[in-house]
């Protein structure tokens, strides 16, 4: 089991920036993944950038070179979404993500956890 505590949200004018945090708790040496996703009204979850334990990130196209995905794996076991050049179509709730690895190392499965959400909104 791993709990996900989310903070950092809010209301930012176009153009500003936010930082968003996740810190796991719980079975945190099994964390493989990290992420976020994001969820706008009347519209999908979709992906926003996830790293891996060994640093490796992917970002959705919208999101590069705006966005910066981070972890401390060795103190907090914390995610950090750095989210500049914000933009009114950002406006979302932000979901944080965490997979777990678990099973003999044979025959490892993965098990997601979801954080509560954290309301960005980008005004115009």
């Amino acid at each position: 089991q791993v709990q996900l505590v989310e903070s950092g949200g809010g209301l930012v004018h176009s153009g500003g920036s936010l930082r968003l945090s996740c810190a796991a708790s719980g079975k945190t040496r099994s964390i493989n993944t990290m992420g976020w996703y994001r969820e706008a009204p009347g519209k999908e979850r979709e992906l926003v950038a996830t790293i891996t334990s060994r640093d490796t990130t992917i970002y959705a196209d919208s999101m590069k070179g705006r966005f910066t995905i981070s972890r401390d794996n060795y103190n907090t076991n914390t995610v950090y979404l750095q989210m500049n050049s914000l933009k009114p179509e950002d406006t979302a709730v932000y979901y944080c993500n965490v997979v777990l690895r678990l099973g003999p190392i044979e025959r490892t499965f993965d098990v997601d956890y979801w954080g509560q959400g954290t309301q960005v909104t980008v005004s115009s």
